[in-house]
């Protein structure tokens, strides 16, 4: 318990910091946009509660959009994306889990944890994207940019969850 406390204080400070710091600046093509603090909230266990999800989740976009100047954005999008965190993971994965279980490629398998992170990255992303245009005039465009932005974070958390994994076997 304690060690899952202490990693979702990492992942949270960590995460929040590289996300303000330096991916903030990443546009490909005035399009795509990676968001890898979403990470720390596919990240938390499964057993924890709706409440403590939602209010981790609103946390995390609060704390970026005070460093992003955007009010309200990211934390509306992340409390979206912890509504549907608990809802997916027992779509995906089953009921079968320990309050315990982290999500990762090791407990929910690769093809369960990549179908994890699209689905809840998608909801995040199209919740955020779409209060940013604030329209739908060019839907189209909004579309490509959702994908495109949810294709390179999904990216960026397939590559971090995999040095994760070989971390914590080196740690064990």
């Amino acid at each position: 318990m304690i060690n899952h406390i202490i990693r979702s204080l990492f992942y949270f400070f960590v995460f929040v910091l590289v996300q303000v710091l330096f991916l903030n600046q990443i546009h490909f093509l005035r399009m795509a946009m990676p968001f890898l603090y979403v990470y720390f909230l596919l990240k938390l266990p499964v057993g924890t509660l709706r409440i403590y999800t939602l209010l981790l989740s609103f946390l995390t976009g609060l704390t970026v959009d005070f460093f992003c100047n955007t009010p309200g954005m990211h934390a509306a999008a992340c409390m979206c994306a912890g509504f549907v965190r608990e809802p997916v993971i027992s779509f995906f994965i089953g009921k079968d889990l320990s309050a315990d279980t982290s999500p990762s490629y090791s407990t929910f398998k690769y093809g369960g944890f990549m179908r994890y992170t699209l689905a809840v990255v998608l909801v995040h992303h199209f919740v955020l994207l779409m209060i940013e245009s604030m329209t739908l005039f060019d839907f189209w465009f909004l579309l490509l940019r959702i994908l495109l932005s949810v294709v390179l974070t999904c990216g960026l958390i397939f590559a971090v969850e995999l040095i994760d994994v070989k971390l914590q076997k080196g740690e064990k």
